[in-house]
């Protein structure tokens, strides 16, 4: 049942990143030119609820739904040079790519099968960072 649950959400999710057209590489490469306020209103948003969300749930501490177990959400680590390096990989390959980790399936499941290539480059770069996480400063 949790398996369909997630499923139904995450299509759900798809749709709407595709419908919003955050998927779509134009809208991407204006946000990159600084064209228009589209994605940045987008991205903003996600972030304003995100962490209206968390903050309700860490306030009144909220159980899940499925499991009746308290969420925990553990604290990150205080630092910038790992997500400011971070950031700078990831932004690159999205620029580079056209699509973040989220809109690559949507734009699967739309049809535009040529992102297989981008969805095997991502897998493998992940499967990479696997490798050599412990040799780096963390």
């Amino acid at each position: 049942m949790k398996t369909v649950v997630f499923f139904s959400i995450g299509v759900l999710f798809g749709i709407t990143l595709y419908m919003s057209e955050v998927s779509s590489w134009f809208r991407i490469y204006e946000m990159f030119q600084f064209d228009s306020f589209h994605m940045y209103g987008v991205i903003g948003s996600a972030l304003f609820f995100g962490s209206l969300i968390i903050f309700f749930i860490k306030k009144l501490k909220i159980k899940s739904i499925l499991e009746g177990t308290p969420i925990t959400i553990a604290e990150k680590e205080k630092g910038w040079k790992r997500y400011l390096l971070g950031g700078i990989i990831f932004g690159c390959g999205w620029a580079l790519s056209g699509a973040c980790p989220g809109p690559m399936f949507s734009l699967l499941g739309a049809g535009f099968f040529p992102i297989i290539i981008v969805i095997i480059s991502a897998t493998f770069g992940t499967f990479i960072y696997g490798l050599v996480q412990s040799k780096l400063p963390h």
